[in-house]
């Protein structure tokens, strides 16, 4: 007994000595350096998940102009420049090196781009030892047009997402992801509407990035691929949509970014945005024709808060909306469909009309608001 005692002591011992030694994450900081630099300074396998907006290397050859002679404010920074494709392969290929060392052995890596880059960065992901799970088109809903009339217009732009091995036990919230979409499998072509109007970050009358990307497409890959408490690294943070996200979930989040401009901005957008509380932030475990516009996507956009109480018209029944779109009620959970349901002892509710929330001018249903929805993000 006395010797398996002092083999307890020393392993203790030998435990503690470890993790004394292991370097601290930066956890919920920005980290202003070159993203391949501030990688490598970060301990191996300690990320559960990484999200990447590299430079998509657009090639500009000059200035666009609108039709009515309009300069349009495009990419033209220098961080987007490189001289050869060979010089972008090499980028792409170091800092894919780095984000491989530091992420956990099961977790996972989305990287998004355009036609202009997603090709070479998929192949470069392959090439690194990446398990490729699945690409997703991210279809926008109000895409800008093509000016010149020369092309289509550009109105998606690509998701890669990996694990690191093909074995690998990756987070997938699948129920989650199956509420937010109303009950119905989460399909690998997301509609989901640009930066605008006020999500649209501006300095001095212009916008704060070029290439921000909404915070709907992060709510969204965020709820899907990480559980509260994990730590979420951004190394082309920019002006900070993942750590604002990743705050409102209640996820850690690492951000990289050189760009003083931007850091500035995403410090002041951060600390400003609010996290939801315990109980908005747990999503369905357990166990239709879909609307044109599903519930979840009112709460990944804002348009309803995780937190907010719905009501019936006549105040009967309560209930608290969910960070994946569900609904709870004195225990029970599920669709606005089918807590509806519930709530009746029906067989089936139209969750838009029954559910209502409160507006200046008293109860409105919700599908007022999954119009409102539709008429700002038709073309």
């Amino acid at each position: 007994m006395g010797v398996l005692t002092k083999i307890e002591r020393r392993g203790r011992a030998r435990t503690q000595q470890a993790r004394d030694a292991a370097p601290v994450l930066p956890l919920d900081q920005i980290l202003m350096d070159d993203c391949i630099a501030a990688m490598r300074a970060l301990p191996a396998r300690s990320v559960d998940m990484i999200f990447a907006d590299p430079p998509y290397n657009l090639q500009l050859g000059g200035d666009l102009y609108r039709p009515e002679g309009g300069r349009v404010d495009a990419v033209t920074n220098d961080w987007d420049r490189f001289d050869t494709f060979e010089a972008y392969d090499r980028f792409t290929r170091a800092w894919l090196a780095e984000a491989r060392r530091i992420l956990k052995d099961n977790g996972t890596i989305w990287v998004i781009g355009s036609y202009h880059n997603i090709f070479r960065v998929g192949a470069a992901i392959q090439d690194a030892g990446y398990w490729i799970l699945n690409d997703i088109i991210w279809r926008k809903a109000n895409p800008m047009p093509n000016f010149k009339g020369t092309r289509f217009t550009n109105a998606h732009e690509t998701l890669i997402w990996a694990s690191k091995s093909e074995d690998a036990r990756y987070t997938f919230n699948y129920r989650a992801m199956k509420t937010l979409n109303d009950e119905l499998q989460m399909r690998s072509d997301w509609v989901l509407p640009i930066c605008a109007g006020q999500e649209r970050l501006k300095r001095g009358g212009t916008k704060a990035h070029p290439t921000q990307k909404p915070e709907a497409l992060l709510y969204r890959v965020l709820l899907a691929c990480t559980k509260p408490g994990d730590v979420v690294l951004d190394p082309f943070f920019g002006t900070g949509t993942t750590g604002a996200v990743a705050k409102r979930l209640g996820r850690h989040w690492i951000g990289i970014e050189r760009e003083a401009d931007y850091v500035e901005v995403a410090r002041e957008r951060i600390a400003a945005a609010l996290p939801l509380d315990e109980s908005a932030l747990r999503t369905m475990q357990s166990p239709a024709a879909a609307p044109r516009v599903a519930f979840g996507l009112l709460v990944e956009t804002g348009m309803i808060r995780p937190g907010t109480v719905l009501t019936d018209a006549k105040r009967r029944f309560r209930a608290t909306v969910g960070a994946d779109g569900s609904l709870v009620s004195d225990g029970a959970s599920g669709s606005i469909h089918r807590l509806g349901a519930i709530l009746q002892g029906a067989p089936s509710c139209n969750g838009w009309t029954f559910w209502h929330y409160e507006a200046e001018d008293g109860l409105k249903p919700i599908d007022a608001l999954r119009q409102t929805y539709l008429l700002a993000t038709q073309p």
